[in-house]
C-alpha cells in the first residue's frame, strides 16, 4: 500500500478521496488554489501545497506544478479524482515517467477507450452492444451515405476525439448527411485539431443508462450493476439512480456482464463507467466509456456496499480485487441528487458567493457527500456543484420517499440551489413511473 497520496483536485472528491485514505492510513497531499486557500477539506489533509492562482488553467490543470507538488512531498501515488486532468492520458504518462502511481487506467487504455473508433471495435470483440454505424472513420462521404441508407435515418455523426458535444451532428436525410460530415469535420479540426469523424444510428427517444466497473492488474474485472441518469438537462445529471428500473434482469446482467468483459480486454484497471442508452424495447447501445469514478458513484456503494474510491487505490497499489462477481448482491434502491448552486428560475444561473444557512438532512439510509460549511464562500471559477444528497430505501418507492423528505430538511442560503426543481421532478409522474427519456426535464422546462 502507498505511504502517501496526492490529490489532484478539489471539493467534496477530495474530501471522499481523504476518508478513503484515512481506513487505509495513507497519508494525504491536497493540492490547492488561491481561491481554495480557506477550503475546509484542506484541514484534513496531511499535508497541504498551493500550486497557483484560481484559474483551473493555472492550478488544477497545470501539470508540471502537480508532480513538482507530488516530488517535493514524496508522494508515491496521485488521485485525479473526477474532472480536471482525470482523463488525461498525458497526465498518466507523466506520472509513470516520473515513478509516481496514477490512481487509475494506464496511459494505454485510457488512450484506447478515448479513442470512440477504437473503443467501438473492442467492444464489437467483448460483446458489448454497440450502435450500428461505420466501421471506423468516414473516408469517403458516398460510404456513409451506403451506411445510413441501411441503417435508417436519423443518423449522428460524431469526431473520434474529445466530447462536449463538439464535432456532433444530426442528420435525417441524405442531404443533411452530405452537410452534417463536413460541418462536424470542420468543428473537429477547430477543436481537438483531428478531422476525423464516424457515424451511427441515432435514438430519437432513449433512456442514459450505466454500468460501473471495477478491474485490476491481473486481470480481474467486475460489475457493479447499473445506474440510470435520465434526468438531465443539457447533458447535466440531476438526479441518478440505481438500479435503472424497469429494466429486466436478464438484460440487465448480460449488458453488465458485457461491460466488465470490455474493461478486461482493455487491460483496465480502477474504476470505469460504460454508458449505454437504451430504448423502449430495453436494446442498449454503447455511448461510450468514462476513465474514472464518477461524481454519482455513491449510488452504487449504496446497493452493492463496495467501497469503490477506497478499491480503486487498492487496485492502484497492485491488490487483486476483493470482490468476486458472485461476491456482489444488489441491495435495496438509491437515489442521488446534486446539489448545485445554480438558480434554475434564471436559466440555471451560477450562485457563486457565502453559504450562511447550511441545515443538512438526516435520518436512516441518508448520506451527505459534501465540502461546504456554514459561511463558505463559494468560488466563481469552478463547478457550481457544493454537494450530494444520496438515500436508500428498501425499494424505489422507499427511497423516493426519503429522498423528498430529505430534500425537504435541507436549508441552504441565500443563494439559489437546485433544489426546487429537483422537489419538482420527484413528484412528477414521468419520474414516479420511470416513464421519461433523456429530454424529459428540458420539455418540462419548457412548459
Amino acid at each position: 500500500m502507498f505511504g502517501k497520496i496526492l490529490i489532484a483536485n478539489r471539493g467534496e472528491i477530495a474530501l471522499r478521496i481523504i476518508r478513503a485514505a484515512r481506513e487505509l492510513e495513507v497519508d494525504t497531499v491536497c493540492v490547492y488554489s488561491e481561491a481554495d486557500a480557506n477550503a475546509p477539506w484542506l484541514e484534513l489533509a496531511d499535508e497541504t501545497v498551493c500550486i497557483g492562482k484560481a484559474p483551473s488553467s493555472e492550478s488544477y490543470l497545470r501539470i508540471d506544478r502537480i508532480i513538482s507538488a507530488a516530488e517535493m512531498t514524496d508522494s508515491d501515488a496521485i488521485h485525479p479524482g473526477y474532472g480536471f486532468l482525470a482523463e488525461n492520458a498525458h497526465f498518466a504518462s507523466v506520472c509513470r515517467d516520473c515513478e509516481i502511481e496514477f490512481i487509475g487506467p494506464s496511459p494505454e487504455a485510457m488512450g484506447l477507450l478515448g479513442d470512440k473508433i477504437n473503443c467501438k471495435r473492442l467492444a464489437k470483440k467483448a460483446g458489448t452492444p454497440i450502435f450500428p454505424g461505420t466501421d471506423g472513420e468516414i473516408e469517403e462521404l458516398d460510404e456513409a451515405v451506403k451506411v445510413a441508407s441501411e441503417i435508417g435515418y436519423p443518423v449522428i455523426v460524431k469526431a473520434t476525439a474529445g466530447g462536449g458535444g463538439k464535432g456532433m451532428r444530426i442528420a435525417r436525410n441524405v442531404a443533411g448527411l452530405r452537410t452534417a460530415v463536413t460541418a462536424a469535420q470542420q468543428e473537429a479540426i477547430a477543436s481537438f485539431g483531428n478531422g476525423a469523424v464516424y457515424l451511427e444510428k441515432f435514438l430519437e427517444s432513449a433512456r442514459h443508462i450505466e454500468v460501473q466497473v471495477l478491474g485490476d492488474k491481473h486481470g480481474n474485472a467486475v460489475h457493479l450493476f447499473n445506474r440510470d441518469c435520465t434526468s438531465q438537462r443539457r447533458h447535466q445529471k440531476l438526479i441518478e439512480e440505481g438500479p435503472a428500473p424497469g429494466v429486466s434482469p436478464e438484460i440487465r446482467d448480460r449488458v453488465c456482464a458485457s461491460a466488465a468483459e470490455l474493461i478486461r480486454k482493455a487491460n483496465y484497471s480502477g474504476a470505469a463507467t460504460v454508458e449505454f442508452l437504451m430504448n423502449k424495447e430495453q436494446e442498449f447501445f454503447m455511448l461510450e466509456v468514462n476513465t474514472r469514478v464518477q461524481v454519482e458513484h455513491p449510488v452504487t456503494e449504496m446497493i452493492t456496499g463496495v467501497d469503490i474510491v477506497k478499491e480503486s487505490i487498492c487496485v492502484a497499489a497492485g491488490e487483486p480485487l476483493s470482490w468476486k462477481q458472485e461476491d456482489i448482491r444488489l441491495n435495496g434502491h438509491a437515489i442521488e441528487c446534486r446539489l448545485n448552486a445554480e438558480d434554475p428560475s434564471n436559466n440555471f444561473m451560477p450562485q457563486p458567493g457565502i453559504i450562511e444557512t447550511w441545515q443538512l438532512a438526516g435520518g436512516p439510509g441518508v448520506r451527505i457527500e459534501s465540502h461546504v460549511r456554514p459561511n463558505y464562500r463559494i468560488p466563481p471559477n469552478y463547478d457550481s456543484m457544493i454537494g450530494k444528497l444520496i438515500v436508500h430505501g428498501r425499494n424505489r418507492d422507499e427511497a423516493i420517499a426519503r429522498m423528498r423528505a430529505a430534500l425537504g430538511e435541507m436549508k441552504i442560503g441565500p443563494i439559489a440551489t437546485t433544489i426546487p426543481l429537483q422537489q419538482r421532478l420527484l413528484t412528477h409522474h414521468a419520474f414516479v413511473s420511470a416513464d421519461f427519456d433523456i429530454n424529459w426535464v428540458e420539455r418540462l422546462l419548457d412548459e
